[in-house]
């Protein structure tokens, strides 16, 4: 659980430095030249493959631990009142994994299905010598819509609420937590948590603002 959810937050980084190629004003060719590599690099695919299983492995891992604390406690309520606060932390991260899945789904059925399925226009690009899926489309016309905005950027905050437990409880669960290192963890976990859900969420809002 603790390794998967480590991989996942550093796929995050690489994710948000490729979705900020949304912000120049060229028409989409950043973005698309980035969708393109990231999609046939042969390195970065078999990377791919391995995150789509992780993804799978963590939700299940998740929901499995959920339950089984859940049937563990029986019902019975704890006495001590840490304990309680654990098992609410718990409970949201289960919570938070479901919203985060689900838009996981619909967001890889919105672009990358779109793109797998040929149903991309093409677009031209200074790198390549030939045409390349418009990735950068599709994104757009998602971006200006308030809805999917607002959407978008709720699902940004439960990301970063999710980032941000699961930052901590990775480094305490593999035993790297330490008292005297503690407050920096918890300090570079709550800058990360923040300054990914606030880049993502950013995108979106400045696209729509600046349409």
């Amino acid at each position: 659980m603790s390794l998967s959810g480590i991989f996942l937050m550093l796929f995050l980084v690489v994710h948000l430095l490729g979705n900020l190629q949304l912000l120049h004003d060229d028409g989409g060719e950043a973005f698309n030249t980035y969708a393109f590599f990231m999609t046939h690099n042969p390195l970065i695919k078999t990377i791919s493959y391995a995150l789509y299983a992780l993804i799978l492995l963590h939700a299940y891992e998740g929901l499995a631990l959920w339950l089984g604390n859940r049937a563990a406690r029986g019902g019975t309520r704890y006495a001590v009142a840490h304990t309680r606060g654990t098992e609410r932390s718990a409970r949201n991260m289960a919570w938070f994994g479901i919203i985060i899945l689900v838009f996981i789904i619909l967001h890889l059925w919105q672009f990358w299905l779109k793109m797998k399925m040929g149903e991309l226009p093409p677009a031209e690009v200074a790198a390549y010598d030939h045409p390349v899926n418009n990735l950068y489309l599709p994104v757009m016309e998602a971006f200006t819509n308030p809805l999917y905005v607002i959407f978008y950027v709720v699902c940004m905050v439960v990301i970063g609420l999710h980032l941000w437990h699961g930052f901590w409880s990775s480094f305490q669960t593999l035993g790297l937590n330490h008292q005297r290192y503690n407050p920096l963890i918890k300090a570079v976990g709550y800058v990360y948590s923040i300054g990914i859900s606030a880049g993502f969420a950013l995108i979106p809002i400045w696209i729509y603002f600046a349409r």
